[in-house]
């Protein structure tokens, strides 16, 4: 394919013909047009989560923020691509994007499926990858316990299984994917995105460029992405070749089993399991026996109620105003009151549902951890 797209018109009788060439867009106008889109949908992603708040509370807001956020994208994609417009990024740059093999515009079935494999399908892997994940870390973790009591340490099966174990996380993640596709793009200049390279979508200039204008490209960059993948990857090699020959109670010391509690609970011995552990232990879809297990394995009661709430001005007094004693995460009275390093106050479980999400205080953005919040009591 050539660098142009040529659009030649019949010439007229009267007047010679005329040739306009559209040339291909560049990398950086192409960032520059999806760092535009993205503020845009940020933009559009702040009021309605603006809306959500003021009707539904900022809880809902905040459990439901992947979704708000997937909408968000959505709906701008769908008044701009969707109906044949371009998108506020691409009129800031002045490209147009084309089909790359007709070099017309696209057509609505390359539109609309460009729109589900750009934002619906990241949304799904999102919510499916987590429960995929721990059923093959249980299906793993049961064969190795079933191969470690045949002493089959030395076995193919062991110790393949044992590193799938091992970098499941990795192997299952779509990152190495995205940077593939973010290499090629530094060099080619083509597709910014895998979606665009599958439903074979490029962008134009729609101003005329002169023969002494430069069309720099991001090279370097790709060079610079490919030594970091080259030696991530020899590294890898070399740790999984070190494993492969440790001898057998090293290898052992890998998967370190499970143990099972006197109240039914499953916990992995392994000291890299950490993630298991927690989906053992704290798994939704474990059932309501799953409260009487947690308080008998942790010595810990757990209660259907909060253990502090601050409705009446004597419980914990020395909180001062009623705005101080307020949750500015869910707006309602402070529910077993916790602290972050930081110094600001939200209730238990407010917060914790926030770390987990994105790690930091939702006041002032300092970095937070689910295990530096601490529980407030008088």
């Amino acid at each position: 394919m050539s660098d142009h797209v040529s659009k030649t018109p019949r010439p007229a009788p009267s007047a010679p013909s005329t040739s306009f060439n559209y040339p291909f867009a560049a990398a950086p106008d192409i960032i520059r047009s999806h760092q535009k889109d993205a503020y845009f949908e940020g933009v559009l992603m702040n009021h309605i989560s603006d809306i959500l708040r003021q009707l539904y509370g900022a809880r809902f807001l905040h459990k439901w923020t992947a979704e708000a956020s997937t909408f968000a994208d959505l709906s701008y994609l769908a008044l701009t691509t969707l109906i044949g417009n371009r998108t506020l990024g691409e009129e800031y740059c002045d490209i147009v994007q084309i089909e790359d093999d007709t070099l017309r515009l696209p057509s609505i079935t390359r539109r609309a499926g460009y729109i589900l494999t750009a934002i619906l399908l990241p949304y799904s892997l999102n919510r499916l990858l987590p429960t995929f994940r721990a059923r093959i870390r249980a299906k793993l973790e049961r064969n190795l316990r079933r191969l470690s009591k045949d002493q089959q340490q030395f076995s193919r099966s062991y110790k393949f299984q044992s590193y799938i174990l091992r970098h499941l996380a990795a192997i299952t993640s779509p990152s190495p994917i995205h940077a593939a596709t973010l290499t090629v793009f530094y060099f080619t200049g083509s597709y910014y995105q895998l979606s665009k390279r599958l439903w074979g979508l490029r962008y134009i200039f729609t101003k005329k460029i002169g023969e002494s204008e430069a069309r720099i490209g991001y090279e370097v960059l790709g060079v610079l992405l490919v030594l970091q993948i080259a030696v991530q990857s020899w590294i890898h090699l070399n740790s999984t070749v070190a494993e492969f020959s440790q001898p057998a109670h090293s290898a052992n010391a890998h998967t370190g089993g499970t143990a099972l509690l006197d109240s039914g609970v499953e916990v992995s011995l392994n000291e890299n399991s950490f993630t298991s552990s927690n989906e053992l232990l704290l798994d939704a879809s474990t059932g309501a026996g799953s409260t009487i297990n947690i308080e008998r394995a942790m010595h810990t009661p757990v209660l259907s109620v909060p253990r502090v709430e601050l409705k009446g001005d004597d419980v914990m007094a020395w909180i001062k105003g009623a705005q101080q004693r307020r949750c500015t995460l869910c707006l309602e009275d402070l529910k077993d009151p916790s602290a972050t390093q930081c110094g600001h106050v939200f209730c238990w479980m407010c917060i914790g549902d926030w770390v987990r999400e994105k790690p930091e205080c939702p006041l002032c953005r300092r970095g937070c951890l689910a295990q530096h919040i601490l529980p407030l009591r008088s």
